[in-house]
């Protein structure tokens, strides 16, 4: 796998160029939409049962990214517009995700 060379926002993009010279563009309310955390994606107990996952099926039109952070060398934590900030993006996944694009 290679890393996260550069993030730029471009309009209602997020850009990121990977260190090996490809790119990738994600509609920033789509990458809300698929954020990975527990209030977004859900999560499950012990028993498989979700227990959480309010935001699931939620549109999140107009929602665009203000800011990140990078969670190591492995991960982005993208600040959005409507407050989110919990969602911690692995590379691996927003390499998964931009294949789906």
């Amino acid at each position: 796998m290679t890393g996260i060379q550069d993030i730029q926002l471009i309009g209602d993009e997020v850009a990121i160029r990977w260190q090996d010279a490809t790119e990738s563009y994600f509609k920033m309310d789509r990458l809300r939409a698929l954020s990975p955390s527990a209030e977004t994606a859900g999560e499950r107990d012990l028993l498989g049962q979700e227990i959480s996952g309010n935001e699931k099926g939620r549109d999140f039109s107009g929602v665009t990214v203000t800011g990140w952070n990078p969670v190591g060398n492995y991960a982005i934590q993208f600040h959005f517009s409507d407050g989110h900030r919990t969602g911690i993006y692995s590379q691996d996944y927003l390499r998964e995700i931009a294949d789906e694009s």
